[in-house]
């Protein structure tokens, strides 16, 4: 007969046996969790990273370069006074309109004035010579005539009338050249511009080799600004003007590049290049109506070379420059980011124009690419509600949504501000 009871050592065999497959399922467990949970967590085992992202468009670029000029005024003239003599009076305040033919100034008239009352006396003096002369010519040749005089007196007294004659019209060029001295002791603008600061002081001996002059004026209605262009946009530049027939937009714009300052149109193109820096100089004319331009000013020059019909742009925020060359962060639909290498154009404005690489309707990061990688999780934030509500990343951050991308809203990348 059997023995059915359990001795002890077999009942302790089945609780090891126990207690080593719930060690085991539990092992199981732990790690499928770990596993889960690494698969769930950022990439980069971290937070993701806050950005900011702009929309891929599809548009009519306007093609623009830019920049940097120097005011020049149309005409700078030194005003000299052309006689010697004591400046008396000063008719100009400094810095003032002038216009042209306006009196300037005024030396001491009374030597030029003396000079050309002795001109006048010697030319009457001489004219009355040649008068009487006249007389006895007429005279000799009618005693000529009846046979009563020789010949050879005719002939003297007709030299002596030509003498006379040139006397007269050297008197004359005297009187003139001393009318002209006097009218030179007044000064008088030879342009309309502004009057700088005087020179002299009423009272002093002005002459006419003074190198500083009187005063200086400059033409600034209208006005112009030189600037360069690369050799590399030379011929974008040579079509541009081609098709416009020469009649550019050029915008100036402020130091900052926050303001336009003026509106006006390419004046020439240099006839060279400058084989020391690779560019071209260019001359732009502004009317210059409100004088926001200012001689020796420097403005940012943005040339307009027409539009690029549907041209695929995005930020120029958004390019980044590493081994693979020009390249862009876009973004996944799983809240990631891709390197994706791109081909860029010609810059419009705050945007660039990408030949290859991206497409319309893509999103690319503009802001916060100094802490991506390839597969980074990202958390796309809407910089500029975050900025009107006051936060400066310590606020609650607004997370931007499909309604934004459709009503053509983008963030605004601090790069850019």
């Amino acid at each position: 007969m059997s023995d059915s009871t359990t001795t002890p050592s077999h009942t302790l065999r089945n609780v090891s046996l126990l207690l080593l497959v719930l060690a085991a399922g539990g092992w199981w467990w732990n790690s499928h969790r770990t596993a889960a949970a690494d698969a769930a967590a950022p990439k980069r085992g971290g937070a993701p990273v806050a950005v900011a992202v702009a929309a891929v468009t599809q548009q009519d670029a306007p093609l623009q370069l830019s920049a940097l000029g120097t005011v020049t005024a149309t005409n700078t003239v030194t005003v000299h006074s052309r006689v010697d003599g004591q400046l008396m009076a000063l008719h100009f305040e400094e810095g003032q309109m002038v216009q042209k033919g306006q009196l300037l100034a005024e030396l001491d008239p009374r030597p030029y004035q003396a000079a050309l009352t002795q001109a006048e006396g010697q030319l009457l003096r001489d004219q009355a010579l040649l008068q009487n002369a006249r007389l006895d010519l007429t005279r000799y040749q009618q005693l000529l005539a009846q046979n009563s005089i020789a010949k050879q007196q005719v002939d003297t007294q007709q030299a002596l009338v030509a003498q006379y004659q040139g006397t007269v019209k050297l008197d004359q060029g005297a009187v003139a050249n001393a009318r002209l001295q006097l009218d030179y002791s007044r000064i008088t603008s030879p342009l309309a511009g502004r009057a700088g600061l005087r020179q002299v002081d009423p009272g002093n001996i002005v002459h006419s080799s003074d190198s500083n002059g009187v005063v200086v004026i400059t033409q600034t209605q209208p006005i112009n600004v030189l600037f360069a262009v690369p050799e590399t946009s030379l011929s974008q530049v040579l079509a541009a003007a081609r098709d416009a027939k020469g009649k550019l937009q050029v915008e100036a714009w402020d130091r900052d590049n926050r303001h336009k300052l003026a509106d006006g149109e390419l004046l020439a193109i240099d006839n060279q290049l400058s084989t020391t820096t690779g560019t071209v100089n260019l001359k732009a004319r502004f009317a210059n109506a409100d004088a926001a331009l200012f001689p020796n000013q420097f403005v940012n020059v943005h040339l307009q070379l027409g539009d690029q019909p549907n041209a695929t742009v995005l930020p120029s925020v958004a390019l980044q420059q590493g081994k693979v060359g020009s390249y862009v962060y876009t973004v996944n639909p799983d809240q990631t980011v891709s390197i994706s290498k791109v081909k860029t154009g010609a810059v419009s404005g705050d945007n660039t124009i990408i030949e290859e690489g991206v497409k319309a309707g893509q999103k690319v990061v503009v802001d916060g690419l100094d802490k991506l990688r390839e597969g980074a999780q990202i958390k796309v934030i809407d910089r500029a509600a975050l900025a009107e509500s006051g936060g400066s990343g310590k606020g609650k951050s607004h997370r931007s949504d499909a309604s934004n991308s459709q009503n053509g809203k983008r963030p605004h990348a601090s790069a850019a501000n």
